[in-house]
């Protein structure tokens, strides 16, 4: 599958399902003591290294992005779908939303503090991930932290339907912590903590920090 075809699938994907997602996920986050936990360490570490702009990348409804400019960063967001970003801005007027995809990022060299992606590594497949944390690595600023959440496993699935019944066809790609700590090293990042979450589940998550060295 060329890169081409799975970012359009992609796209088309979440363009279609982006009010229901939004419906699903809007208040999820007070429910979620430990993503608002690693969510306001991001926060802490940003301010920490002076402060300066945070990319949620992958940032769907922008209900996470909104909960950072909430503790006070200056975070904005980035997402493939057209759709998904029009949500984004219709529920959080007055925050920044980008239509952009994480393989080519328009933003310029160390021009980023920090950033997130959050569950939208999922979507993209092995051969790719390289590109992409190449890109993270690229527009953060020596030192800035990187903040991954993503679905725990060692199976990729192709997601037909997805919220509110709508079809999808999307790949899901589940990986070990180990590995994408491993990917990560690999694009030059240096790798401060992995934390598992909900691991009796039958689909664990986990999240990553890292850090562009100095």
């Amino acid at each position: 599958m060329t890169t081409d075809t799975w970012l359009a699938d992609t796209r088309t994907s979440y363009d279609t399902v982006a009010a229901n997602y939004a419906d699903q996920v809007r208040d999820v986050l007070p429910d979620k003591p430990y993503l608002l936990a690693v969510l306001a360490l991001l926060a802490d570490l940003v301010r920490a290294d002076g402060g300066g702009p945070v990319a949620d990348v992958g940032c769907g409804p922008g209900h996470v992005t909104a909960h950072l400019r909430g503790l006070g960063v200056d975070a904005f967001g980035i997402d493939l779908s057209p759709v998904m970003v029009d949500v984004a801005r219709r529920d959080h007027p007055g925050l920044r939303f980008e239509v952009g995809s994480m393989t080519e990022l328009d933003l310029a060299d160390a021009s980023i503090a920090g950033l997130l992606a959050f569950w939208s590594l999922i979507h993209i497949p092995d051969g790719e991930v390289p590109v992409v944390l190449n890109q993270f690595r690229r527009v953060l600023r020596p030192g800035g932290p990187l903040l991954i959440g993503f679905h725990v496993g060692d199976q990729s699935s192709l997601k037909t339907e997805g919220y509110g019944g709508h079809p999808m066809k999307v790949h899901v790609h589940r990986r070990q912590p180990a590995r994408v700590s491993g990917f990560l090293r690999d694009a030059g990042f240096t790798v401060e903590a992995e934390i598992l979450l909900d691991p009796q589940e039958n689909v664990p998550g986990a999240v990553l920090f890292a850090r562009r060295p100095a």
